[in-house]
């Protein structure tokens, strides 16, 4: 296959060279012509350790090469990868005046030709980039149109300054968002090479998910330094403490808590949050991450009450209120807070949890029920059909899977408003209606 490369930065040189590894004929494509000209005379204009060799290595043998003529490397390729910086403005917004113009070299080079081309974004672009800039650019400077007359489709990448080599081809997966088959074909024959799992997703989601990567691993990074800096006041080794953190792949280092839903709850998340906020302040120890957690999680509650208001209906049912399926815990349940803030807004309410039946309470969660919520019991009913027949909206609070006959149930002028996505795979309509998706 014939690849032009736009952009020979970082990305863009190291993945110039691994794909003509690969036996693709890379020809390099950047306006700035001492890149080229060191490319083109064997070298890297990159440091990087093996780079520069495999660069030398690829353009002795033919299989790559550099110019500053955009529409010479279009004609000369079956398929443009684009690899240029996004930076930022001094208000955080990315500037894209580099995709833009390089858009419109490759929409002006495609205007004269026949041949079917393929774009592929590399870049790393905020989601609605590709529909509101790439796509738009590409087809007025061509004159054609995205899906029909030329292929589209983003790439991100996952490549690391220093591992950039091993990265390419041991990546966690490649990740591609194309709308149409021929594009898709098109890149798994690109990545053959590539021994990781192979995602196919829509534009936006795969331009989403570069994002919710490098923001988690910042996440990851501030939280490892709060937690070093408390330990480091406490005379304890922070490093010891990570170690045994890490050995944790069930909780820890894992999926379980990545599911966007609502907010956390019951007698130990919360309680240590705060616990672990205050020990910091009595150490005179800013940790700015832990303090905005639970303000946060609060405010996930808020938009689920928006969420009830704005469909402007008064009876809301309320399935599930302990803050987890199969347990009867309300301690610090996030769905307790939601309803009594409903009832504070003068909503009429019915609710039903099997778990949590006043006849069978004891103990901890009996005392708080009593104590705190006594209003709540008076609100309980004694089925899914009951709840169902009393209200108007249908807050569905956990994963209990009775739950799952409120499809069947409903009123079709009811909505419902799911909090923990236990409909997997669909997503907001007119009749029902995710937290976040």
């Amino acid at each position: 296959m014939k690849l032009s490369i736009f952009g020979l930065g970082y990305v863009g040189c190291v993945s110039a060279a691994c794909f003509a590894k690969d036996g693709h004929e890379v020809i390099g494509a950047d306006v700035n012509a001492v890149k080229v000209e060191i490319i083109n005379a064997g070298q890297s204009p990159i440091v990087e350790a093996g780079v520069g060799e495999l660069v030398k290595e690829m353009v002795a043998a033919g299989r790559l090469r550099a110019t500053t003529d955009a529409r010479e490397a279009v004609n000369s390729s079956d398929l443009s990868l684009v690899c240029v910086g996004t930076p930022s403005h001094a208000n955080g917004a990315l500037d894209l005046t580099y995709v833009k113009r390089v858009c419109q070299e490759i929409g002006a080079a495609l205007e004269q030709k026949k041949a079917r081309h393929t774009v592929v974004m590399r870049s790393t672009m905020l989601p609605g980039t590709m529909a509101e800039v790439v796509v738009p650019t590409l087809e007025v400077y061509s004159g054609k149109r995205a899906g029909r007359d030329f292929g589209v489709c983003v790439n991100p990448e996952f490549l690391r300054e220093g591992t950039s080599l091993k990265d390419f081809y041991a990546p966690p997966f490649t990740l591609i968002g194309a709308d149409d088959e021929e594009t898709t074909a098109l890149l798994r024959r690109l990545y053959a090479h590539v021994a990781a799992p192979f995602h196919v997703v829509s534009v936006q989601t795969s331009e989403m998910v570069k994002y919710a990567c490098n923001c988690f691993h910042a996440i990851k990074v501030v939280f490892a330094n709060e937690i070093g800096n408390i330990c480091k006041a406490l005379a304890i080794d922070s490093h010891e403490v990570m170690r045994v953190f890490c050995e944790d792949t069930k909780l820890n280092l894992s999926s379980y808590y990545l599911k966007p839903g609502f907010a956390f709850g019951g007698s130990c998340l919360p309680k240590d949050l705060r616990a672990l906020s205050y020990k910091a302040k009595e150490l005179d120890v800013d940790a700015p991450l832990l303090a905005s957690v639970l303000p946060s999680n609060r405010r996930q509650i808020e938009r689920a009450v928006e969420m009830v208001l704005a469909t402007g209906k008064r009876r809301v049912g309320v399935l599930g209120f302990s803050f987890k399926a199969g347990t009867d815990d309300l301690r610090e349940s996030p769905m307790v807070a939601l309803i009594e803030t409903l009832i504070g807004k003068g909503l009429q309410l019915a609710i039903y949890d099997r778990d949590v039946s006043l006849a069978r309470l004891f103990g901890a969660n009996k005392e708080y029920i009593e104590r705190e919520i006594p209003h709540i019991s008076q609100l309980m009913r004694a089925s899914v059909a009951e709840v169902i027949a009393a209200a108007d909206v249908l807050l569905i609070g956990n994963k209990a899977e009775e739950f799952r006959a409120v499809e069947q149930l409903k009123r079709a002028d009811q909505t419902i408003i799911d909090l923990v996505r236990l409909f997997a795979g669909r997503t907001s309509d007119e009749a029902y209606q995710g937290i976040c998706w």
